[in-house]
Formats: structure tokens, C-alpha cells, sequence
């Protein structure tokens, strides 16, 4: 019997759409790789007038009006909160984003050159504009005029306006640091990358759009508003800065309860205020009798504050117009877990994640610290210079001392954020902080192979090194807050004793809700009976993290359990909760649900689709709609929105595969290839594609052909062993066992631990008589699924 027939039968659907899953999250996890972040210390800069309303664009843009939404403008805040406004005037935010004028542009701007991959791009002044002379959209060079100015320090990025609204972000960028530090020069955002326009990164791609990707965290009151049928934006704002009422929420209402007009009684209770930003108000941090580190007065019962900052300073995306200040942050945005992507497995930021998903990994966090006991909100500098600032609650006399760093005193290695909030550095020139403030733990980096503090510092030193300094300053290795490392790897690493991790971790409410979330959606992947029972409970935390990640990790439970599980979700006050249960319950038919839950279902993908509109710019938004279509069995919307994406980017492979996948449900093979051939065309390196292709070649049983793809896939998608084991059962099915084998040895050399590939590896070396090869990989296998009876029943004979 063929190996090949029961993987195009039950997984070939599986094969074509495996990315999907993963897309589901791309229109709410914006990479915001193009953006000056705000939270780094800003050099001393004179006081700046407050601009006008409405700011005035050049006459070749869309004019800006204010949102008309009760935003009433920082000039009269400052009427009655003068110092708050002067502290402000200072701050990053108030430079996030300015009209590009003789004082917000820091760049040279005098006929200077910069050449990255071959391409020299001139910055020049003309007719009293800044001017640059680079290549566009058809890798042509043109003269484009800055619009604005992007954020202010280390670096500051430049706009550039077309006639469609859309402001794209210049890929090179001016370095504001002092010469003595390497700064005042030009520099490419990627470096080596040599970014043709075709690619999302390149300035004048999707990637660098101004309006979806950057726009909500650099000026007030941000309404993006795309028009899909015209496919054109009219961005407005109230401010075009970081403002008052970007924090603290329209003003009028507060302003008329200060003036006292009209009916002002009847907000007495708020003081007409959007959110009371009060949750620090008659607290103290004091210290116990013998204690070293001090306690908050009374517990924090709100993460008001926490969440307003995280709408900007997290890894997030929006997926819902009207933000409301004071609700919950996932009603309007998506936070990203700690995926390896983002995140090292013990929590360490890999990829820019601002702060906010390490914070709540933090015991500071879990203590009740919230931002602004450590930062001063209006000038968005911290209350004490430096590691000073930890000991407004850590006693110096424990530890600013050798006893406790065991470094000379005032030394980098004395300083409480070496060590416990390193850097990295990102956009080239921007070191930031880790906010998840944990202990160094080099022994996770021999075992785990994550990053530490002590090796950035002591480079020419191994984590060996620094693991036996640690223990034998200590007498122990000390283990901190944090307790998720082993579970997280061992999850993204599908290795031996990961669900056991998993669940531990799940039921641990010690832990961070970041974490054990992670861990939910890992034990989503391989949903099994142990698993829904330690997911079931979070269906009802008091977490909306937890409640949202759950729902979408039930996603793959028979449809009753997952009716009967979800449906009191889409009833839930968080958004994000109803939609993550309505999207999982959208492929439960018609027919096994009453009137009353029908009903119920669709009003919860009503409001999925509209959310999914929110980002009506992006194709990643128009394949997700497709997918709830195709779920629903509504194939001609399916197709629409499948076809939508590829019209808002021809190159978006992903939404070709599906299309190609929706043709062949409805018996349109040939439909289907041709779109899967146009779409290697554009992209020639895809793997998606050209492993749909080759199983779509493998249907209509052309194996020549379709080996070919597969083995493209394989070659050029090493990272997805799932592209390595068809091709190797392919093979297999040719009668080329031999190479099959060997392709099978490729993906383990790269995957250890993948299932399918040991399975079928084991297979083919039993059959081809190499029965102490067969052995080790059975027994292996069996130490990764102890409790799969056919794996054992596969060890018995093999052994």
C-alpha cells in the first residue's frame, strides 16, 4: 500500500493551509520594525511650541482634521496644568511626530550621499523643502519631499507622502546620537539585506506603511480610516504628537466640569476625566521590619495604567476601531505571546517587543508596580538616574553592595540594570532595556542555549563560566520569578516530557498569565485529552489573556466538546474572548445547533469580520475573512476575499495557496495550478507554493512533476519539517526508499524530535533491513509519546 495516499487524503488540506493558523494573528501582530520607539533617554532639548490645530500638510496631501471626538488640544490643557505641560514639551512624546520644518529635522539635509546596496540616495534641499533623491517603488530613482519628522532619539526617521494617503518610512535613517558616540551620519534600517522593492521591507513597501504599521502610537486620537473600494487613506488626528489626550482621553468633558458650564454636576464623580489614571494615589512602598525590599501599601486591584501604556508600548496589534480608555486593552488589540519569533523560551526579548509582554513576566509586576513608579509620565524619563531608581524599593545596604553584585562598586557590573535588565539593541543604534527585570540565570543559557546578562558583559567568557561564578558566589543557582523556561523549549521543541511541562505550568497561578498562555497555545497544537482538561479551567480565568488564548487552542476539539465549550465565551465582556470563540465555532454546521445558537454564532462572526475590517489594508486580513468563509462552506465569498488579498499585494503568496486549496474542494485543479505557477512567478522561493503544487501535481498523479516540487519545498523551506517528510514519502512511493531515507535523516538532522518524520523513518529502515538504525529512532520516539500505544506496539516489532 502507498505511504503517499493517507497523506494526501487526511493532511493534504492540512499541508497547503499549515501557515493559516499562524496568519490568523498577522493582522493583529503588526511588525513594527519600522518605528522609533519613545522610551529611550531623549538629550536635553529646549522647550518647542505646541502646534497648531489642525496641522496643516503640504498642499499635495490630504488635509488633516481634528476627530471631533471631544479632543480639546494640550494648548488648553496647559491653561490649568502649566508644569505637566512644560515637562511634556520636553518629552519624546511630544516629538514622536512632527511636520518636517528647520527645527524638527535633525538630518543633513546639505547635497549629502548615502549609498546602501548599490544605490546612491542624495538628501538635498529645494524651494525651502527637505528633499531626497532615491529609488521608488519601480527601483527607479526620484526625488520625494519629507513630510515628517519620526520619532527624535537615537534616531529619526522620515515620511514621505503619495497621492493614495499613504506615508511609507525611508529605510535610511539619521543617526541623532553625538559624534562621540558613533552618531550625526545616515544609516540604512537593514543594513546588507539589499531590499529590492518587491520585498514588504523595502521604504516603499507594505511593511513601511506610516498608516497601519506606526500611526496609532505617534500622534492623538489616530483614525486611520482606509477605504477599501477606492484603496485609499484619509489618516486624520487630533494632535499630530504624543499628547495630553493620547494618556488621559478627550478633555471636553473634563473641561466643562472645570469651568463648571452647563450641566458639569453630573460629572462630579469623574471630574469629567476618560480614565482615572489614580491606582498610585495614597500609596506608599514601605519596608518592613527586617525586610530588604519594600511592599505596596495596599495590592493593585486594576491594570488601568499598565494597559494604557501597552496599547503603544507592547507587541500588539489593533484589530478593532474606538479605542475606549479605561476598557480592557484586548477589547481593541491583540498582545503577542512569548513565541520564538519574539521571545527566547525563558521569556528574554529576541525580537522588539516594548516591554510590555517582559513586564508581565516580571515579579515586580505580580508585586504591583505599574509604570509610572518607576518613570515620570510627563517627561517619560525615570524618577532616579539609572540602577537608582531600583533602590527607591530595593535597600541600598543589600544590595548596592559587592556582597550582593560582587563587583567594585560604581562599576557598569554594580549597576542593578546590567545585570537584571540588559540591553539589546535594535534599529542599528537603539540599545533597550528588558522590562522583565529577572535574575541572571547562565545556567539556562548551557542548558537552554538563551542569552544572559553576565557573557554581554564578559564576551570572551562561556555560560559554563558564568554559571559556576554565579554558584559559587551564592552557594546555589538562584532561579527567580520566573519558572517557565524548561516548558516553554521543550513545547517549541516538541521534546521528550513537553506536554507533562506544558500542563505543570498551565495549572501554576504563581506563574506569569504571559507564559502559561504560551503554554496554552503550544498544548493547542497537539490537542489531547490531558490537554483540554488543563485548558477547560481557563475558559473562565479571570484573565482575558488566558480566556482568549484558551478559546482559540479548543479550536481543534470534536465539535461538540468545542460547542459546548466556546459558546459562553461570545458572551464574554472582552472582545477579543467573543471573537477567538466565534472564530473556532464557525466550522461547527448548521444543522447540529439550535435556532438560539446559531444565532448566537453568527452574531460572534459578524463581529470577527468586522474586527478583521479594521485592517481592510492589510491581505492578511482579507484571508482570514476567506477562511471563516470557506469554514461557513461560502465559496464565492471565500474566493473574493481570497482574490482581495492578492489585489492589495500580488506577492502575498499565502492567499495563492489558499485560493489553490479552495479550487481543488470544489474540483478546480486546474484553476488552481494556474494560480499556484502565477504565483511562483512572483515569488520562485516560496515553499508554500511550490508544496501546495506538488501535491495538487500528486492528485492528478503527475510525481514526475511533482517531486520536482516537493523538493523545491523541501530545499527552500528547511525550517517547516513538515515540506521534508512528504517529499521523503513521495519518494518513498517512486520506489527511491534509499533517498527518502535520507531525506527523512535531513529533517531530523533539523527537527529531532518531529513525530511524523521519526514514524516514517523507523518504517522505511525496518523495511529496508536496518534494524539498529530503526531501533534507536523507535526508542526515541517512544521517549517523546510514552503513552501511544501504536508507537509501542511500533517499538515491539522493531525491537
Amino acid at each position: 500500500m502507498s505511504m503517499l495516499a493517507p497523506v494526501i487524503a487526511t493532511r493534504s488540506r492540512r499541508c497547503q493551509t499549515w501557515p493559516v493558523r499562524t496568519l490568523r494573528l498577522l493582522s493583529f501582530l503588526v511588525v513594527i520594525s519600522s518605528i522609533t520607539l519613545l522610551n529611550a533617554p531623549a538629550p536635553a532639548a529646549a522647550a518647542e511650541l505646541a502646534e497648531p490645530l489642525p496641522v496643516t500638510l503640504p498642499a499635495s496631501h490630504p488635509p488633516v482634521a481634528p476627530g471631533g471626538s471631544g479632543y480639546v488640544g494640550a494648548q488648553t490643557c496647559a491653561q490649568c496644568h502649566a508644569v505637566e505641560y512644560q515637562h511634556w514639551q520636553g518629552s519624546q512624546h511630544a516629538k514622536a511626530m512632527q511636520p518636517a520644518s528647520e527645527s524638527s529635522v535633525l538630518g543633513d539635509f546639505k547635497d549629502v550621499t548615502f549609498t546602501e546596496a548599490g544605490i546612491t540616495s542624495t538628501f538635498f534641499r529645494r524651494d525651502g523643502h527637505f528633499m531626497v533623491r532615491t529609488d521608488g517603488p519601480d527601483g527607479r530613482l526620484q526625488d520625494y519631499a519629507i513630510a515628517y519628522t519620526f520619532g527624535v532619539y537615537p534616531l529619526q526617521q522620515y515620511l514621505i507622502g503619495f497621492p493614495d494617503g499613504r506615508y511609507q518610512a525611508l529605510g535610511i535613517a539619521w543617526d541623532s546620537r553625538s559624534r562621540e558616540q558613533g552618531g550625526q551620519r545616515w544609516f540604512h534600517l537593514y543594513p546588507g539585506q539589499n531590499l529590492s522593492p518587491q520585498d514588504p521591507l523595502h521604504w516603499t513597501g507594505m511593511q513601511q506603511n506610516w498608516n497601519h504599521m506606526c500611526a496609532e502610537c505617534h500622534s492623538t486620537d489616530l483614525r486611520k480610516n482606509y477605504d477599501p473600494q477606492h484603496q485609499r487613506f484619509n489618516t486624520t488626528w487630533s494632535e499630530i504628537n504624543v499628547s495630553c489626550e493620547a494618556c488621559h482621553g478627550p478633555g471636553a468633558d473634563h473641561l466643562t466640569w472645570a469651568r463648571k458650564e452647563g450641566d458639569w454636576q453630573r460629572l462630579n464623580s469623574t471630574k469629567g476625566l476618560s480614565i482615572a489614571l489614580d491606582e498610585r494615589r495614597g500609596i506608599t512602598w514601605t519596608l518592613a521590619d527586617n525586610a530588604s525590599t519594600a511592599q505596596r501599601s495596599t495590592p493593585r486591584s486594576s491594570n488601568r495604567e499598565l494597559e494604557l501604556c501597552a496599547r503603544c508600548h507592547s507587541r500588539r496589534g489593533q484589530f478593532w476601531d474606538g479605542y475606549r480608555f479605561g476598557q480592557p486593552l484586548l477589547d481593541t488589540h491583540r498582545l503577542a505571546l512569548l513565541t520564538p519569533d519574539l521571545y527566547y523560551p525563558d521569556g528574554q526579548m529576541k525580537d522588539e517587543v516594548f516591554n510590555h509582554g517582559s513586564f508581565l513576566q516580571s515579579k515586580m509586576q505580580a508585586k504591583g508596580v505599574s509604570c509610572s513608579d518607576c518613570h515620570q509620565p510627563h517627561t517619560g524619563q525615570l524618577r532616579a538616574p539609572g540602577g537608582k531608581v531600583c533602590l527607591q524599593c530595593h535597600i541600598a545596604s543589600r544590595y548596592d553592595t559587592p556582597q550582593h553584585h560582587f563587583h567594585p562598586a560604581a562599576s557598569k557590573g554594580a549597576d542593578c540594570v546590567a545585570c537584571h535588565a540588559p540591553t539589546t539593541t535594535y534599529m542599528v543604534v537603539d540599545p533597550r532595556h528588558d522590562h522583565s527585570f529577572r535574575i541572571p540565570r547562565p545556567d539556562l543559557s548551557v542548558a537552554l542555549g538563551v542569552p544572559n546578562a553576565c557573557t554581554k558583559c564578559h564576551g570572551d567568557q562561556s555560560a559554563q563560566w558564568a554559571a559556576d561564578q554565579v554558584k559559587t558566589w551564592y552557594g546555589k543557582l538562584p532561579t527567580g520569578h520566573q519558572q517557565f523556561a524548561a516548558a516553554l523549549h521543550a513545547g517549541q521543541t516538541e521534546a521528550a516530557g513537553a506536554r507533562d511541562l506544558l500542563l505543570a505550568l498551565l495549572r501554576n497561578p504563581e506563574q506569569p498569565s504571559i507564559a502559561r498562555a504560551s503554554g496554552v497555545a503550544l498544548l493547542g497544537e497537539r490537542l489531547d485529552p490531558p490537554a483540554f482538561e488543563a485548558i477547560r479551567p481557563l475558559l473562565s480565568d479571570s484573565d482575558p489573556l488566558l480566556r482568549s488564548t484558551a478559546a482559540r487552542a479548543l479550536d481543534g476539539l470534536p465539535l461538540e466538546w468545542k460547542t459546548r465549550s466556546l459558546l459562553p465565551l461570545l458572551d464574554d465582556p472582552v472582545r477579543l474572548v467573543r471573537i477567538e470563540a466565534a472564530r473556532a465555532l464557525a466550522s461547527v454546521p448548521r444543522e447540529s445547533l439550535s435556532a438560539a445558537q446559531q444565532q448566537a454564532i453568527q452574531k460572534g462572526i459578524t463581529e470577527y469580520l468586522a474586527a478583521e475590517q479594521t485592517n481592510a489594508d492589510r491581505p492578511e486580513s482579507a484571508l482570514n475573512i476567506g477562511l471563516v468563509y470557506v469554514d461557513q462552506g461560502q465559496f464565492a465569498k471565500a474566493e473574493a476575499a481570497y482574490r482581495a488579498a492578492l489585489e492589495l499585494q500580488p506577492a502575498f503568496t499565502q492567499a495563492a495557496v489558499n485560493l489553490a486549496d479552495l479550487y481543488r474542494l470544489q474540483g478546480r485543479d486546474g484553476d488552481g495550478e494556474k494560480i499556484l505557477r502565477h504565483a511562483l512567478v512572483r515569488d520562485p522561493r516560496n515553499a508554500t507554493a511550490h508544496h501546495a503544487l506538488g501535491l495538487l501535481l500528486i492528485r492528478q498523479k503527475r510525481l514526475p512533476e511533482a517531486l520536482s516540487e516537493l523538493a523545491d519545498a523541501a530545499r527552500l523551506g528547511p525550517e517547516n519539517p513538515r515540506y521534508g517528510y512528504v517529499y521523503a514519502i513521495a519518494l518513498n512511493d517512486t520506489g527511491a526508499g534509499a533517498q527518502a531515507i535520507q531525506a527523512l535523516e535531513s529533517v531530523l538532522a533539523r527537527h529531532p524530535n518531529d513525530r511524523d518524520s521519526l514514524l516514517a523513518l523507523v518504517s522505511l529502515q525496518h523495511s529496508a533491513g536496518h534494524s539498529q538504525a530503526a531501533r534507536v529512532h523507535a526508542r526515541h520516539l517512544a521517549t517523546l509519546e510514552p503513552d501511544n500505544p501504536e508507537v509501542q506496539a511500533l517499538l515491539r516489532r522493531v525491537e
